[in-house]
């Protein structure tokens, strides 16, 4: 029973925690400027808290005992000296103006004056206070007091309870606490600009690119970049290799298999499943060749996608394959992009259409953050459990696919979904709702 309400309390903070971060800000720049932010905003509150709370309230409360002081004698001396004669007299002499006047409806403050919300309530212990002004006059603070079952006008200086201008401290703060936050913005982007290179450099060498890229920042991120660029030299070289070694067997393989297509030519019995067999391994190097040849760098280019894919359909209606027809071409698809492995890419996905199914199409949908290219056929398709397998280089679902055309050589998907990640893209297998096999889907960012 514990073990359950450990376990339930476990998953309740969890969840706060989950709920929590959806509305955290995503980016490492929001992040650092939020934990720079919320410090600097708790200690101004903290400040003006303090400041208002314990200094200001006190020092105010001082000024205004002084202020009842000197009432208190002016009001004691009016029964024995009379109205008028006080008012020109101690009054004056201590910078007092008394006047008969009716008090307004309601009390008048500026926004900003914040001490004569503690001097009130001190006046209003010992004098019955009917209203108050602090806006009709600059640097004049205006009291009506009852005095003898009448209303008392009493005109004093404003510093005589407190500072003048006590919000330009808070002011003067906030603005000083406003400038350096954005002093602090500034060097942290700094900070987090050699971050972004390396992002940039590491999203570009994801999709085939190299970029140059020299680490700086703090040591850490120069630790990091310094890590990348070794990184992609090792992966570089890994790359050249399987290269060279791909191109080099298969080129040296075509010899003897062209000696023994000649000889089987010459043998006057009947051959014709031996050169097939030959027909198989030609086909195989072709498509190591073409696998080695995606490593190679191939400049970008900004290209319209819809005459490629009819360019390439055409091609192959003119061979004869009339199964394969284009579909829905939406806009005209200009992307920059890298044509002749993106154009291999779309030629082994039809090939592998018209191998397993009597009936292909292509088509393509434009949309304003992305770009869907869909090849489909009426085969048997892919299982949901082994297309995941179905991308692995040299990989042949004979059992999903159909044997009688000829099984390939495992590569076509893979290509495939190699040119589409090279472009930032993916590559998607489904089910065709149109024809009912295999619907390849290459989905790639327009940004």
């Amino acid at each position: 029973m514990h073990l359950f309400v450990r376990q339930q309390q476990r998953y309740n903070r969890s969840m706060k925690l989950i709920r929590l971060k959806a509305y955290l800000p995503r980016s490492l720049y929001s992040r650092a400027a939020l934990i720079l932010f919320t410090p600097v905003l708790v200690i101004q509150l903290v400040f003006g808290f303090v400041f208002l709370s314990n200094h200001f309230e006190r020092i105010t409360r001082q000024m205004t005992v002084a202020v009842i002081d000197d009432l208190s004698f002016i009001f004691s001396e009016i029964p024995a000296h009379g109205f008028e004669a006080v008012r020109d007299g101690p009054a004056a002499r201590l910078g007092y103006t008394l006047v008969r006047s009716e008090p307004p409806e309601s009390s008048m403050r500026r926004l900003y004056d914040i001490s004569i919300l503690y001097a009130e309530p001190i006046l209003t212990e010992v004098f019955p206070v009917l209203a108050h002004d602090t806006v009709s006059e600059d640097g004049i603070a205006i009291f009506w007091i009852e005095q003898d079952n009448a209303p008392l006008e009493v005109r004093f200086p404003r510093s005589r309870i407190s500072a003048s201008n006590p919000h330009q401290l808070v002011l003067w703060t906030l603005l000083a606490g406003v400038l350096m936050y954005f002093i602090a913005l500034i060097f942290l982007r700094n900070q987090l600009r050699p971050i972004r290179r390396l992002a940039r450099a590491a999203e570009a060498f994801g999709r085939g690119q190299h970029i140059p890229f020299h680490p700086t920042g703090a040591t850490e991120v120069r630790a990091a970049g310094l890590a990348f660029l070794d990184m992609r030299a090792r992966i570089d070289r890994h790359i050249d290799q399987r290269t060279m070694m791909l191109s080099t067997v298969s080129h040296d393989l075509r010899t003897p298999l062209t000696r023994i297509r000649l000889g089987l030519e010459m043998i006057e019995d009947d051959t014709e499943d031996l050169e097939h067999e030959v027909d198989e391994m030609q086909e195989m190097l072709d498509g190591f060749l073409n696998f080695a040849r995606d490593g190679v760098e191939e400049p970008t280019l900004q290209t319209n996608l819809s005459e490629m894919i009819t360019r390439i359909v055409k091609t192959h209606q003119r061979k004869g394959n009339a199964a394969i027809s284009i579909g829905e071409i939406e806009a005209s698809g200009m992307l920059p992009i890298r044509p002749m492995l993106f154009g291999r890419a779309i030629e082994n996905l039809i090939v592998n259409a018209l191998r397993y199914g009597a009936e292909a199409q292509v088509s393509l949908r434009v949309r304003e953050r992305s770009l869907r290219i869909r090849i489909e056929d009426d085969g048997p398709g892919i299982p949901q459990a082994s297309r995941e397998h179905a991308l692995r280089p040299f990989s042949r679902l004979d059992l999903a696919r159909n044997q009688n055309k000829g099984g390939g050589v495992g590569l076509g998907l893979t290509i495939a979904a190699d040119a589409a990640r090279v472009h930032g893209g993916t590559l998607r297998l489904g089910d065709s709702q149109a024809l009912g096999g295999l619907a390849v889907d290459i989905i790639l960012p327009r940004t």
